[in-house]
């Protein structure tokens, strides 16, 4: 895959409810340069997600047979359900724009293993067990018995942050996002000089 060799990937990743799908958004929102990565998904679409906007909706089987295809970089079942990225639609997308992954730790995994992709692992953690809880809560997006088990996959998430080249704590939104946003610019500086040196 040929790209600007000025454009970079980022994967941001957490154990689910930390708010790596808010910060991602705000990403993209304030710097046009950023596309996300829109997964395909089994999941069926919450009341405010959009089909090619949130995710690629498909079915089990459409999705089976995308892997089948070898279609994607990187799938994982997650809570019952089937996500994964596209490999031509991420190759057609860095030609021109800067791209950030909203993915768990088994997808970073397997992107990790594309060596032709320069990535920058950014991993999410709350300040507390506890704070995760009120946040899966306080988000009203599950039922209380997706809300256990999204909580009780922590342990096992968060054995995976060795895999990231930065690890934050997300215990103030605004703050959090702002030291995201300053690792992102100073690599994408130094990937920029990098370019004009070797040129």
């Amino acid at each position: 895959m040929k790209h600007d060799s000025q454009n970079i990937m980022v994967v941001l990743s957490s154990p689910s409810g930390v708010g790596k799908t808010t910060i991602t958004k705000k990403l993209q929102q304030k710097h046009s340069s950023f596309k996300l990565s829109v997964s395909h998904t089994t999941r069926l679409p919450r009341s405010n997600e959009v089909n090619g906007v949130d995710y690629h909706f498909v079915s089990e089987n459409e999705f089976k047979d995308l892997i089948k295809q070898d279609a994607f970089y990187e799938y994982a079942k997650i809570f019952g359900n089937f996500y994964g990225t596209h490999k031509k639609k991420i190759n057609e997308s860095i030609q021109k724009n800067d791209i950030i992954f909203d993915i768990d730790w088994q997808g970073t995994k397997q992107l990790s293993k594309f060596k032709n992709l320069s990535l920058l692992k950014i991993y999410l953690v709350p300040s507390s067990k506890k704070d995760l809880k009120k946040r899966l809560v306080d988000r009203n997006q599950n039922s209380h018995k997706e809300i256990e088990m999204r909580f009780n996959s922590f342990d096992e998430d968060i054995q995976h942050w060795n895999d990231y080249d930065f690890i934050l704590i997300n215990k103030n939104l605004e703050y959090c996002f702002s030291q995201i946003e300053k690792i992102i610019l100073n690599h994408k500086d130094n990937i920029t000089i990098a370019s004009r040196i070797f040129q």
